[in-house]
């Protein structure tokens, strides 16, 4: 199953995925022209503060089994069996809300949407990026982060890389060989940035 995993102690907070979430998912696909679109597009992906200065890419994580696809009593929401995505039919949405209430990651918001004819609110969330994924693109939030918060491929396989990662830190420092901290450079310049800027005013 291929899905967008997060990593989340590399996310800087700056919004980039929700910039290019919005874009992706309005009616001319081009940022100039999208601020300017009523509706206003929406991201589909939410990131949120945590604790000091980390954040989180909260997202749909395309559960099995689904909540949303239980409760939804319009039939609004499927799975696509090829990728395995949840996709919202919006012209089907009530816009009850039963879909939000059982989601377990408070993915789903409630928005007007210029695929829908009459002007109402209805759900949206992560369809990670269907259009894309189905034409051998990559998710538009992964393509633009740059310090590797975001990456897409087969769960399964992310994993094992990110364990392998890890069983070769912990041999490292298990045999107290100098491990090289390997972050992406403009994660170090704005944890940098974020530590000098909170010790401002601070007596020496």
């Amino acid at each position: 199953m291929k899905t967008v995993y997060i990593k989340p102690e590399n996310c800087i907070g700056c919004k980039h995925c929700e910039v290019v979430c919005a874009v992706e998912h309005s009616e001319t696909k081009n940022l100039y022209s999208a601020i300017s679109e009523e509706p206003l597009p929406i991201s589909k992906i939410h990131v949120m503060p945590t604790f000091g200065i980390m954040a989180y890419p909260g997202k749909c994580m395309h559960c099995d089994p689904t909540p949303c696809i239980q409760v939804c009593p319009s039939g609004a929401i499927s799975r696509d069996k090829e990728t395995d995505t949840i996709l919202i039919n919006e012209e089907k949405c009530i816009g009850c809300g039963m879909c939000a209430i059982v989601c377990p990651f408070s993915a789903i918001l409630f928005n007007p949407s210029w695929r829908v004819s009459v002007d109402r609110d209805v759900a949206h969330k992560c369809d990670n990026c269907f259009e894309r994924i189905t034409n051998d693109l990559i998710p538009a939030c992964v393509e633009a982060c740059k310090t590797g918060a975001l990456d897409y491929g087969d769960i399964n396989e992310i994993i094992r890389e990110e364990g392998r990662a890890v069983g070769k830190t912990a041999a490292q420092l298990a045999a107290a060989i100098p491990v090289e901290e390997k972050i992406p450079e403009l994660l170090k310049v704005w944890r940098d940035l974020a530590l000098s800027m909170s010790q401002v005013g601070e007596k020496k």
